[in-house]
């Protein structure tokens, strides 16, 4: 088994000084943290794999192709591979736990 702690992954994100911290790859799934800062701008591209986004805190407006929702802790959305994405108009710190399936990178 494989257990995490939240606050741990973020002091590591954190002294790795990285928006995105993979904290686990396996055969058919990978997992992460992705913090943005409020005000902060989403510098992704769209990935090669789908992914589950759980937003553990902060808010938020995400576009998903030509869809926008407004996220907020509690938060869950499916992103399909190849699909532009973008997280905007961030009003509180952002941090969201990932899981990418196949595993990303």
């Amino acid at each position: 088994m494989k257990a995490f702690r939240l606050e741990e992954l973020e002091a590591e994100r954190a002294a790795n000084d990285g928006a995105y911290l993979r904290f686990l790859r396996e055969r058919n799934m990978s997992a992460g943290l992705y913090a943005l800062d409020a005000g902060a701008t989403d510098p992704q591209q769209p990935h090669a794999q789908d992914e589950i986004y759980f937003v553990a805190s902060g808010r938020a407006s995400l576009t998903v192709g030509d869809e926008t929702t407004q996220v907020a802790r509690g938060s869950v959305v499916h992103v399909p591979a190849g699909v532009p994405h973008k997280f905007h108009h961030i009003t509180e710190d952002l941090r969201v736990l990932v899981v990418f399936s196949p595993p990303e990178g």
